[in-house]
């Protein structure tokens, strides 16, 4: 066993190294710029140190630092590394200020400090996501959180936020959370900017244009001027007033498209149909929420089988005593007939695709036009009053599944804070 020298002796003994080691006191440690081996007191046996090139004998441990940047990070382990890394010349002063003894433990405080605090910013920053993801894949939305999941999109992409964060500040376990997490919305939300593989058909073309006309608010004139230019076919308007129908006919429109099916009301509940083709079997149902009536008819395309139209306008979740209302309106819309009539719904659903009740609806056989043409995440509406609202995709087209769609435009309508929702669709031939 070796003893402790006078401060400064020096021994040697190893063929391949000069000067290769020193023994200090351990209460008052002299590092030697450029040592390799060196001496240092532990409380325990270090027989089995991680790091040590040969066994230890006794309390002292002789520690081999042959490849200095290989065996420092093996060295990491000991209790006692900050005294070795100061033996080795890595520090000006002792580790500890005035060293009574070699240190177990190490004074971590402000790094410690500061890595714990990181830890903690991380999760907090992770949570949030994480429970929004939870709601949005369960379909869990209730009360106010109706309203809040139709920003899902925009939640997908704060999703990134925390994950380069976590990443940042090398925290494994956040940053493992947050990537999932953000693999999920983004999984979600992505595929609407990319159009979808559609059905082969041989049918006519089908032009469909939705506006929804803000208590007949909206400009007319601009309405006639999209349904020309773009030669609509079908022309779906909510919050239809008396007001507004008057106008747009004085505009031309009853030339345009001659068959209509009109429910024109004071206030929001109107809803109407203006059609290039005849119309037949028509007329207009009620919604239970606010009373929205929804009008609807069966088009009769030359070359196409007959398409069963209606105007969709279910209740707004605008507060959490109509939600019933919300959920009960979306759930009267008539599901798609897969084995039977084409059927279109179009208009102001008040939900997006990230709503649970306006997915079980697609489900029955619907496509969502906007969707399938890679134009599901361009917003239809807000801001609302000037409020700060980002825009939100709640007016939609869904066709059946045996519909092609070729293309979807979103358009603003002065007077109106809704956007028109213009679909070109390809009908199955007769």
């Amino acid at each position: 066993m070796t003893t402790a020298g006078e401060p400064g002796t020096e021994t040697t003994g190893h063929r391949e190294t000069r000067v290769f080691s020193r023994t200090v006191e351990v209460g008052n440690p002299t590092p030697t710029p450029g040592l390799t081996w060196t001496y240092y007191g532990e409380s325990r046996r270090l027989d089995q140190v991680e790091g040590s090139t040969e066994k230890c004998r006794g309390s002292i441990a002789r520690i081999c630092v042959s490849n200095l940047e290989q065996q420092l990070g093996k060295l990491r382990k000991v209790k006692g590394w900050p005294f070795v890394k100061w033996c080795c010349g890595h520090r000006d002063g002792p580790p500890d200020g005035t060293v009574t003894g070699v240190p177990t433990t190490t004074d971590q405080g402000p790094a410690a400090r500061t890595r714990r605090i990181a830890t903690v910013a991380c999760w907090l920053t992770v949570a949030p996501v994480a429970a929004w993801a939870v709601l949005r894949l369960a379909g869990l939305e209730r009360g106010p959180l109706v309203q809040a999941v139709a920003f899902t999109p925009y939640v997908a992409a704060a999703s990134l936020v925390p994950l380069g964060l976590a990443l940042a500040l090398r925290r494994r376990g956040p940053a493992a959370l947050a990537a999932v997490i953000a693999l999920a919305l983004v999984g979600l939300v992505a595929p609407r900017a990319v159009a979808a593989g559609q059905p082969e058909v041989g049918g006519p073309t089908l032009r469909l244009l939705t506006a929804n006309l803000l208590v007949g608010g909206a400009d007319p004139a601009r309405l006639v001027g999209l349904v020309r230019a773009h030669r609509v076919d079908v022309l779906a308007v909510q919050e239809f007033t008396p007001g507004i129908a008057a106008e747009l006919d004085r505009l031309g429109l009853a030339t345009l498209l001659p068959y209509r099916e009109l429910n024109p009301e004071v206030g929001t509940t109107g809803s109407g149909l203006y059609a290039r083709f005849p119309l037949s079997e028509g007329g207009f149902r009620r919604n239970q929420g606010f009373s929205f009536t929804q009008a609807y008819g069966t088009l009769a395309v030359p070359g196409a089988p007959p398409v069963r139209v209606e105007s969709a306008h279910p209740a707004a979740p605008y507060a959490v005593d109509v939600l019933p209302d919300w959920w009960t309106d979306l759930r009267a819309q008539p599901p798609a007939t897969p084995d039977g009539r084409l059927s279109i719904l179009a208009g102001d659903f008040n939900a997006t695709l990230d709503h649970a009740p306006l997915r079980e609806l697609i489900a029955t056989g619907y496509v969502d036009a906007a969707d399938a043409a890679g134009a599901g995440l361009v917003g239809t509406w807000g801001p609302y009053d000037g409020d700060p609202i980002p825009p939100v995709t709640i007016d939609h087209v869904l066709v059946d599944r045996r519909i092609a769609v070729r293309s979807v435009t979103v358009h603003a309508v002065p007077g109106s804070d809704h956007r028109a929702v213009l679909a070109e669709l390809r009908l199955p031939a007769a």
